[in-house]
């Protein structure tokens, strides 16, 4: 696979605080890669090093053969950026707003106007395209922010909390529309607290916790490192025999086994593998399953497993990421 992006040691400081620190992965050409962390962990600032908003104070990265410390102008003719916190012109439409930014993107004409419309109309942003800025909900200055992305198409295509604030349906209209921004050949880099986003959108996950990379991988993958993170629970028509439950225990992948009469939950890992195996030795023992689910771990799960706290306790303790005066930068 391609590199796109190579991060090494990336480092930022604010006072004696190490916001980000030493991060080390790499990013792939044309893969949707998330930063998953609670509020606070890094993620922000991470980004805005990225696109050099801001300078590490340790390390660097190389964004397509760019150094985003030597070479920042040729970095930020590859990236575009959807930030956290909506930058509009208040007086402005949204229909003023993106034009403008299409202008800016180098698009002119019927192609500008066109190009607006298209994502507008994916966004669910059309018939809103003449209300100020100033009138909008939090949700729709979101997407707004998002659509300017959405119209540059950069290299690489950089999304922060894209879907904070916006409703269920508008989720789905911003994530189809990362998908197809990916599909033209842009690299997305996502920063996302939102677990279902992060695992439904992301070919591969990077947890980050107090500034440093616990975990990254695939989702499954990252799934499968929790020792009996998976949950099989079946209902038998018996109390299944001692040795029935004791061959169970030596299958492959299988943690734990705990009974309670006819009911039985089984701790393990790749359970769609083993859950034939194990019907397989009920069957044998002419044991009949009248029931059975399975339960696999959530990304949560897996924060929980590397931090030994949920995004959510982390949330709550109300710990978020120093700044600096952006404007000095």
């Amino acid at each position: 696979m391609e590199v796109a992006i190579k991060i090494h040691d990336l480092t930022k400081k604010y006072g004696g605080v190490r916001v980000v620190d030493h991060l080390n992965f790499e990013i792939y050409h044309g893969e949707i890669f998330s930063l998953l962390g609670p509020n606070g962990a890094g993620k922000t600032t991470t980004l805005l090093m990225l696109t050099t908003v801001i300078k590490p104070t340790e390390g660097t990265a190389i964004i397509y053969g760019h150094d985003i410390r030597k070479e920042p102008d040729k970095v930020r003719e590859l990236v575009g950026i959807a930030f956290q916190d909506p930058k509009l012109f208040w007086i402005q439409t949204p229909l003023d707003i993106l034009m403008w930014h299409a202008r800016v993107c180098g698009l002119r004409g019927d192609r500008a106007r066109r190009k607006v419309e298209e994502v507008m109309k994916a966004l669910n942003l059309w018939e809103a395209r003449k209300e100020k800025a100033h009138y909008l909900s939090g949700g729709m200055r979101k997407r707004v922010e998002v659509a300017k992305v959405l119209i540059q198409e950069p290299k690489v295509a950089i999304f922060d909390e894209p879907t904070s604030e916006i409703d269920v349906a508008g989720r789905h209209f911003i994530w189809d529309s990362i998908r197809a921004l990916r599909e033209k050949g842009s690299t997305i880099i996502l920063a996302t607290n939102n677990l279902y986003e992060a695992d439904k959108l992301s070919d591969r996950v990077c947890i980050i916790h107090k500034g440093k990379v616990v975990a990254l991988g695939k989702p499954k993958e990252l799934k499968d490192t929790i020792i009996g993170g998976e949950l099989i629970e079946l209902n038998t028509d018996r109390n299944p025999p001692e040795n029935t439950i004791k061959r169970i225990k030596q299958l492959k992948n299988v943690i734990k086994v705990m009974t309670r009469g006819r009911n039985i939950r089984i701790y393990l890992n790749r359970a769609k593998e083993v859950a034939p195996k194990i019907i397989e030795v009920f069957h044998k023992d002419h044991v009949a399953v009248r029931s059975m689910s399975m339960t696999e771990p959530s990304l949560d799960d897996v924060f929980l497993y590397y931090t030994g706290s949920t995004i959510k306790e982390v949330e709550g303790s109300g710990k978020g990421e120093p700044t600096e005066n952006l404007a000095g930068s």
